[in-house]
């Protein structure tokens, strides 16, 4: 009788170990690739709103202006959403006796608490990439010494081997390893280049905060000296 040596054939003549290891790892891939895109599509609207914002801070706009027109939108993040958790802060603090130290640290603390969310935020999903990237290979590997074991075990219950008899053993065991690389390579490449990305997107967010309380800290020393 001969072997369908394609990928299909070699799945239905696996084991039922090899073949729930195949699609496992498959149902990996899939989800990887899904969280991949749609990572890179979150990541990259997020670097345009934080140069749409910084062109927007940085072109002397008024302050309150700005923070009232980005407060009436439903929906504020990334950079903006730290810009008006600070300044919601500083503006609260300002109205009471609190001195200008302690105006520029609770503003600084508002910040950084918003800053952690939006970092939450832009990590999500990594883990996943991370952990796929870590298993799948031992998943699929474990899948091939299955496969080869049933394979030898097979081979041991008949008086003369052939290479015809052993190699559609073999050959569907590794594809549980070929499938187990093929999850765990996307998403480390993947995983690597988006906490790059992310990294670079908490750094510019601190450079701007403490740029901010740099500049809220003058307006509130201004303020107390005109008191």
């Amino acid at each position: 009788m001969e072997s369908d040596l394609t990928f299909i054939g070699l799945f239905l003549q696996a084991s039922f170990i090899v073949q729930l290891v195949m699609l496992l790892l498959l149902g990996v891939s899939v989800a990887s690739w899904a969280f991949i895109f749609q990572r890179s599509k979150a990541l990259s609207a997020a670097r345009n709103e934080m140069r749409q914002f910084e062109d927007k801070f940085w072109s002397g706009a008024d302050l309150n202006r700005l923070y009232q027109e980005l407060s009436a939108r439903p929906n504020v993040t990334g950079l903006a959403s730290i810009f008006c958790a600070g300044f919601k802060e500083f503006i609260r603090l300002r109205k009471s006796t609190t001195p200008t130290t302690g105006i520029v640290d609770g503003t600084y603390r508002a910040m950084r608490v918003s800053m952690s969310r939006e970092v939450d935020s832009l990590e999500s999903r990594l883990p996943f990439l991370a952990t796929a990237g870590s298993i799948s290979p031992y998943i699929g590997l474990f899948g091939t010494v299955w496969g080869i074991m049933n394979a030898f075990i097979a081979l041991g219950e008949v008086q003369q081997a052939t290479l015809a008899m052993v190699a559609p053993g073999i050959a569907e065991a590794l594809i549980a390893t070929a499938i187990g690389l093929f999850a765990a390579i996307p998403a480390v490449i993947a995983y690597n280049r988006f906490s790059h990305q992310v990294e670079k997107l908490e750094n510019s967010y601190g450079n701007f905060m403490e740029e901010f309380s740099a500049i809220l800290h003058r307006q509130a020393v201004a303020q107390q000296a005109q008191q």
